[in-house]
This record gives C-alpha cells, structure tokens and sequence, in this order.
C-alpha cells in the first residue's frame, strides 16, 4: 500500500483549517467581511473535502492506487489554491483574474468528477469495507 495520496490530504486539510479561522478572525477584527465569500470556500473547499478525501483514501486503499484518485489528487490540489488565491482576488476588486479563476474553478470541479468516479468504482465492492 502507498499511502502519499491520503497521507498528503491529511496533512494539507489542516492548513486550510489555519487559514481559514486566521481569515475568519481577521475579518472579525477589523469588521470587514467583504472576504466572507473566500473563508467559506476554504473551510469548505479545503479544509472539509481534502480531509475527508484523505479519510476515504485511507479506509480504501486500493482506490488512492487508481490512476483517477492521482488525476483527483493532482487536479484538486494545485486548482483549489489557485482558487482560492483568484477568488480572494476578484473580491477585492481584480476582474482580470476572473479567467483564471474560471480555470482553477474547472480543475477542481474535474478532480471533484474524478472522486465521484473512484468512490462509486470502489464503494461497495465485495471484499470492501
């Protein structure tokens, strides 16, 4: 068994969790919630889906072996902190970066389809949890 796949989500998911209570502090702070947008994807997005993605990759470890569990991984990874990065952006006024978000936004909603694809291959499969 290669655990890299799980093993890297549970170790990322946390420093979503940290950014995004930091942003959410942040904004209470200074009473400026024009970012509230970006704190709910990161928490949600990222700190949510990655964890629980590390959670599934773990108690299937035949399904992380998958070339479409490395395509999910690769994909979702990189594409949410790129959207992450370009929402926060366009929220403070950058309408240029609004292609690239729009790009980002595709990885990720493609590495999500990956997942559903890998959950449904191995979910319920005789011999599996």
């Amino acid at each position: 068994m290669n655990p890299f796949i799980s093993n890297w989500c549970l170790r990322l998911a946390p420093l979503y969790l940290v950014v995004g209570v930091g942003l959410g502090i942040m904004m209470s702070a200074t009473h400026d919630y024009a970012l509230k947008p970006l704190h709910v994807h990161i928490n949600l997005v990222g700190w949510v889906c990655i964890f629980l993605f590390g959670l599934f990759y773990r108690a299937f470890p035949a399904a992380a072996q998958h070339p479409l569990a490395k395509v999910h991984f690769w994909l979702f990874v990189p594409g949410s902190v790129v959207q992450m990065l370009t929402l926060g952006m366009l929220l403070k006024g950058n309408t240029s970066i609004e292609p690239v978000l729009a790009a980002a936004s595709v990885a990720v909603g493609v590495a999500i389809l990956c997942f559903t694809a890998v959950v449904w291959k191995f979910v319920g499969r005789s011999g599996d949890a």
